[in-house]
C-alpha cells in the first residue's frame, strides 16, 4: 500500500497540512496520519510512552507499523509479516517485519524478512501475500518500488531454509521482478498482489489493485503455468467506476452453509471481493459469483458495488488480508488500525504508531447477503476475572456500572431485550442518501429516542465526562425496521486539540427483531474499541485517547437513554490479560 507522495521536503509538509484538514472536514473518510514526514522518518524512539499502548493487541516494541502482509499457517506455526519502520514512528524506511505464533495471540518477533536491497525493490518493499505451492513450499509475492517515481513491479521471495520452523530468512531471487506493468496500466497504481489460486486449467491466478482514468478502481488479473512467467489477462477480474484506487485486494470463496473456511476455488461457492479504497480509507466488499471459464467476478444483484456498499468494518480498520487456516478449517482476517489522535510529531514523541487488530474468523451469513466476523477463539485464553449480570432492568436515563473487572482492558458480551417495537422512531427517508455515520452524528448517545440509544459507555470517567458510547438505535422505516450501531468518539477525551479526529463511526445492522433482542461484543484495550454487533454482522473499530479514563481510573457502564425501559438480559465481562510478545 502507498503511504508516500512526492518526497520533496520543500513542499511536503504544507501540502500534508492542507490534506489533513480537508480529511478532518469530511465525514466519510477515515483519518490516518500516513503521509510523508521526512524529518521524522529516522528519529529512533528512546522513550516509549505506554499510556495508550494496547495490552492484548499486536504491536511491536516501538515505531510505526501499517499493513498486515502474507499471513499464513505453515507446519504448525502462524506467520505474520507487516509493514514496519525500524527507525521511526512515522511512515518511511519500510521493511517486512516478521513475527510467529502458535495461537495468533502470543508472538515472537524475528528479524525483518524482506527489505529494500536490490534494483527491483531498492525504493520500497510494499505489501503482498503468501501462497503455499505444491510440495508444501511457501512463496511470498510483494510489490517492489524501483525508482523515485514510485514505479511498481511484482516480486517474489522464498524461504532460505524450509527446515527452519520459523522461516527466519527469506531470499529474493535475481530473476525478479516477475511482473512489470505494460503501457495499459498505471505504473504507480499497481500493487499489493493477492494470494494465488489455481484454476481447473492448472494455471495460477493473482490480482493486483489499480486505478484507471476517471476514478475507476480495478483488480488486474495475471495468469501463470509455473508461477514464474505471468501473463496479464485480457480483462480485469472486476472494476467499478467512481471508487478510486484499489489497494490490498482480497479474493476468496466462502461456503454457502456453516462457518468453515474454504481454500478451493470452484463455481459452486460464493465469492468475496474486498478492496481497500484509497479514496476513503475504508474496506469495502461485495459478494458474487466467479465464472472460472471467463475469469470474471460478477457481484450479486443485491450486493451494492460502490462506496455505499458493505464494509468489513465501519471504523478505523484498513489494509486487511485474509488467509485460510487449515489447522482449524477457517478463514481468518487481519486488519490494521492507525493512530488518529494527533499530528505525527506526537506519534514520534510517544514512540509508536499503529496496531494490528485481533484476527477475525469470517464466514457467510445464513442470509447469503453479507459476511459475519468474530474474534478468533484463541483470544478467550486471555480472559481472567469474570463478572455477570442478568435480567437487569434499566429505566430511561439509567446507567449500571460494570465493576469487578479492568474496564480499560476488557472483553464484554451483552444482550439487550425490549418489550415492544412500538416506540421506534420514524426513519427519515432522506437518511437513505446519507452514510450511517452521518445519521449517528445526528442521533448520538445523548439524543433521547423511542427505542435507543442503549448500549455500553466504554473507557468512561465516573461522571461520563469522558466516554466512548457503543450503542444501538432502532428506527421504523416504511416496510421494515432499521437498526443503527454506533461507536461515538466525540466525548472520548477532554484533551483539547483542534486536529483531534473523534469520529462517530456507524453501520446499519441487518438483523431480525422478531425476538426483540440485540447483542454486541466489545473488545476494549486502552486506546482501541472493537465492536461486533448482532453476532458479528456489523463491526466497528474506534481509536480513542482518554486523559482521565485510563488504567485503573477507567469505568464501564451499560446505559439506556430511550423513553422506555430496556433489559440487560445477559452481560458477561472479563478482565483481559496481556498477550505475550517477545521482542
Amino acid at each position: 500500500m502507498d503511504y508516500s507522495s512526492n518526497k520533496s521536503s520543500r513542499w511536503a509538509l504544507p501540502v500534508i497540512l492542507v490534506c489533513f484538514f480537508v480529511i478532518l472536514l469530511s465525514n466519510n473518510v477515515v483519518f490516518a496520519s500516513h503521509k510523508v514526514f521526512i524529518h521524522l522518518q529516522s528519529q529512533n524512539a528512546v522513550n516509549v510512552h505506554t499510556v495508550h499502548r494496547t495490552g492484548y493487541h499486536f504491536q511491536p516494541e516501538k515505531h510505526w507499523i501499517n499493513d498486515p502482509n502474507a499471513p499464513m499457517y505453515f507446519n504448525g506455526v502462524y506467520h505474520l509479516f507487516y509493514q514496519y519502520n525500524p527507525n521511526g514512528s512515522v511512515w518511511g524506511n519500510i521493511v517486512w517485519a516478521h513475527s510467529v505464533s502458535e495461537d495468533l495471540i502470543n508472538w515472537i518477533n524475528l528479524e525483518p524478512a524482506i527489505y529494500p536491497s536490490k534494483p527491483f525493490d531498492q525504493f520500497g518493499t510494499w505489501s503482498g501475500s503468501a501462497t503455499i505451492l505444491p510440495g508444501n513450499k511457501p512463496v511470498i509475492l510483494y510489490t517492489g518500488i524501483i525508482d523515485a517515481n514510485q514505479t511498481q513491479v511484482q516480486n517474489y521471495a522464498i524461504p532460505a531454509n524450509l527446515s527452519d520452523p520459523y522461516l527466519r530468512e527469506w531470499i529474493k531471487p535475481d530473476n525478479n521482478p516477475l511482473i512489470i506493468a505494460d503501457e495499459s496500466i498505471n505504473k504507480t497504481k499497481f500493487r499489493d498482489p493477492t494470494t494465488a489460486w489455481m484454476g481447473k486449467d492448472g494455471h495460477w491466478r493473482i490480482v493486483m489493485g489499480s486505478l484507471r482514468k476517471h476514478s475507476r478502481g480495478l483488480a488486474i488479473m495475471y495468469r501463470s503455468k509455473d508461477f514464474m512467467k505471468w501473463v496479464k489477462a485480457k480483462h480485469p477480474l472486476h472494476s467499478t467506476n467512481g471508487t478510486g484506487n484499489w489497494e490490498c485486494p482480497d479474493f476468496y470463496p466462502v461456503s454457502l452453509k456453516g462457518t468453515d473456511g474454504l481454500d478451493q476455488y470452484g463455481e459452486e461457492h460464493k465469492y468475496v471481493l474486498k478492496n481497500s479504497m484509497d479514496l476513503t480509507r475504508f474496506e469495502y466488499y461485495t459478494l458474487g459469483k466467479y465464472d472460472t471459464k471467463k475469469d470474471r467476478y460478477v457481484p450479486d444483484p443485491d450486493s451494492v458495488d460502490s462506496l455505499k456498499g458493505l464494509r468489513l468494518d465501519y471504523g478505523n480498520f484498513y489494509a486487511s488480508k485474509s488467509f485460510y487456516d487449515p489447522s482449524k478449517n477457517r478463514r481468518v482476517i487481519w486488519g490494521w488500525s492507525n493512530e488518529s489522535d494527533i499530528f505525527p510529531e506526537d506519534d514520534n514523541a510517544k514512540g509508536w504508531a499503529g496496531i494490528q487488530l485481533i484476527p477475525r474468523k469470517v464466514w457467510l451469513d445464513p442470509s447469503g447477503k453479507q459476511l459475519v466476523q468474530w474474534p478468533v477463539e484463541e483470544l478467550e485464553t486471555l480472559r481472567t476475572q469474570k463478572v455477570q449480570l442478568s435480567n437487569k432492568k434499566m429505566n430511561n436515563g439509567e446507567k449500571i456500572e460494570v465493576t469487578g473487572i479492568t474496564p480499560a482492558q476488557a472483553d464484554v458480551e451483552v444482550t439487550f431485550s425490549f418489550a415492544s417495537l412500538d416506540k421506534a422512531e420514524s426513519f427519515d427517508p432522506k437518511w437513505n442518501d446519507m452514510y450511517a455515520q452521518d445519521v449517528c452524528g445526528l442521533k448520538g448517545a445523548d439524543v433521547q429516542g423511542g427505542l435507543g440509544p442503549f448500549g455500553l459507555a466504554t473507557l468512561a470517567t465516573e461522571n461520563l465526562e469522558e466516554n466512548t458510547p457503543v450503542f444501538f438505535r432502532v428506527f421504523k422505516a416504511q416496510q421494515n425496521y432499521k437498526v443503527l450501531l454506533c461507536s461515538d468518539a466525540k466525548r472520548s477525551t477532554l484533551k483539547f486539540n483542534e486536529t483531534m479526529y473523534k469520529a462517530s463511526f456507524a453501520g446499519f445492522v441487518d438483523v431480525d427483531l422478531a425476538d426483540k433482542k440485540l447483542s454486541l461484543r466489545s473488545l476494549i484495550d486502552n486506546s482501541v474499541i472493537e465492536t461486533f454487533g448482532a453476532g458479528g454482522k456489523t463491526c466497528i473499530t474506534s481509536r480513542v485517547y482518554p486523559t482521565l479514563a485510563i488504567n485503573d481510573e477507567a469505568h464501564l457502564f451499560a446505559f439506556n437513554n430511550e423513553t422506555e425501559p430496556i433489559t440487560i438480559e445477559s452481560l458477561d465481562a472479563w478482565s483481559m490479560g496481556k498477550a505475550k510478545i517477545q521482542y
